[in-house]
């Protein structure tokens, strides 16, 4: 509810009616906004009460007010204009509402307040950091306790860990670049499987390095033909993406990872393990850097736990030599960590924020999941436990066509071919599920895209 009082200033006021059973009053204030600018009474352009006047009237803190226009502005009610105010947004126009299901980034986590969770913890960053190391260069490879919360937050996966053997990366694609640049030399071949993540074909071209692939099964990459492979193309270094692989989302098990760590370890292969998804399966097997780990070098990014702006990962390589040569070549085209990301990376690690990040990505992620699945019934699908579908499609519908006539229809997905290496074909679209932060536009996608499917082109 919500009503005028007229004054002098030729502004109207808005002045809401607040009640005790209505839940937070910052909400009710910003519902009630919502409310009159749906029902006319204000409009484009109306100037709001001073905050701290709004407070008086209504007999509130100040900071609820603050919180409530924040949370206004954030629905894109309100614009502040400087010291003339705080007026009523012109209606945001949508020219193209389009439902980009092409990102892989996880959703929004169920039941955490992520505004309030971003507050508390840099609040405490600030209050615990000395503010002039949170904007100056820092050494490569975080500081000790960066690198102590790497260890604690992979704990699940490895155990107790060293933590000098753990360092702080500017996001996994840097890594993955560095560690091609370090160990690697131009025209050497880097083995992986035919269907896997571009970035490491993005890497591979702009240094020089040739991919080459190794045919897979239902469990992941062949150890008789990574075998054949080493053999035949003399290769130096192998990329896997053993957990949820992207895309195609299976999950190598233990049994397989022993058999490929057996050959890494014979032919002294290094291994790139890219495991961004590991925190998010329920009983996956041990990564491979625990059953080879003077071969393997291990990547695991926040950005796909818990959200994309952090541009934290964490980077395990357990030879000294080889920690060095990975920072030397990381120093050469990323400096470092964003101090203030990796401070608070480790502030929400020590006081538990993490963790509660996690596990509501994972139980968004999977309601999310199925939910697609109910709706893309007789499709399949993939894992359960993934941030996205790897749909396979009927025999009528080419990958990058269904992506084209998709996009007319405002949905952007992924053809298999963006993910395809040497002439390998697979007929197959992935489609992430946390890219769009409201679950219900999310089904609406995923329902005008399941009438495309069942439409013959």
């Amino acid at each position: 509810m919500s009503q005028f009082k007229s004054i002098q200033d030729p502004s109207p006021v808005w002045m809401p009616v607040l009640s005790r059973q209505a839940g937070p009053r910052f909400l009710q204030i910003a519902d009630a906004l919502q409310a009159a600018i749906a029902a006319g009474s204000l409009k484009a352009g109306d100037r709001l009460p001073p905050q701290r006047q709004l407070a008086t009237q209504l007999n509130i803190d100040l900071t609820t007010v603050t919180r409530a226009y924040d949370e206004a502005r954030r629905r894109h009610l309100l614009e502040g204009r400087g010291a003339r105010g705080t007026y009523v947004a012109a209606p945001k126009a949508e020219l193209t509402p389009v439902l980009d299901l092409s990102m892989n980034t996880p959703p929004p986590p169920h039941g955490v307040d992520v505004e309030d969770t971003l507050k508390q913890g840099l609040s405490q960053v600030l209050m615990r950091t000395d503010n002039t190391q949170l904007m100056t260069y820092q050494l490569a490879g975080g500081s000790d306790e960066h690198r102590q919360a790497a260890a604690d937050w992979l704990a699940p996966a490895f155990g107790k860990t060293d933590a000098q053997h753990w360092l702080i990366c500017p996001g996994a694609q840097a890594a993955i670049a560095a560690l091609i640049l370090a160990e690697t030399a131009p025209g050497d071949v880097i083995l992986t499987e035919p269907v896997c993540y571009p970035g490491l074909h993005a890497a591979a071209m702009q240094l020089g390095r040739r991919v080459m692939v190794v045919d897979t099964d239902q469990h992941g990459m062949l150890p008789a033909q990574l075998e054949n492979a080493c053999l035949q193309y003399r290769a130096r270094s192998l990329y896997l993406n053993p957990t949820l692989q992207n895309p195609t989302t299976t999950t190598m098990p233990e049994a397989r990872r022993r058999a490929i760590a057996a050959i890494v370890q014979k032919h002294g292969l290094l291994l790139i393990e890219d495991d961004p998804y590991w925190l998010l399966a329920d009983q996956a097997p041990p990564p491979l850097a625990s059953l080879a780990p003077e071969q393997v070098c291990y990547i695991s990014t926040l950005s796909k736990t818990l959200m994309p702006g952090l541009r934290v990962a964490f980077v395990l390589i357990g030879n000294a030599q080889r920690r060095d040569r990975f920072l030397a070549a990381l120093k050469s085209f990323a400096q470092m960590t964003p101090p203030l990301m990796a401070a608070l990376a480790t502030q929400w690690i020590r006081d538990g924020s993490a963790k509660k990040l996690l596990q509501g990505v994972r139980t968004e992620a999977r309601a999310r999941h199925q939910s697609a699945r109910q709706i893309l019934a007789g499709y399949e699908c993939g894992s359960p436990e993934a941030l996205h579908l790897w749909l396979s499609l009927p025999p009528y519908w080419n990958a990058s066509e269904l992506a084209d006539v998709a996009r007319a229809e405002g949905i952007v997905v992924t053809p298999a071919d963006a993910f395809m290496h040497s002439g390998h074909t697979v007929n197959a679209i992935r489609i992430s599920l946390g890219s769009l932060p409201d679950r219900q536009r999310l089904q609406a996608g995923l329902q005008k895209l399941s009438r495309l499917l069942a439409h013959v082109p």
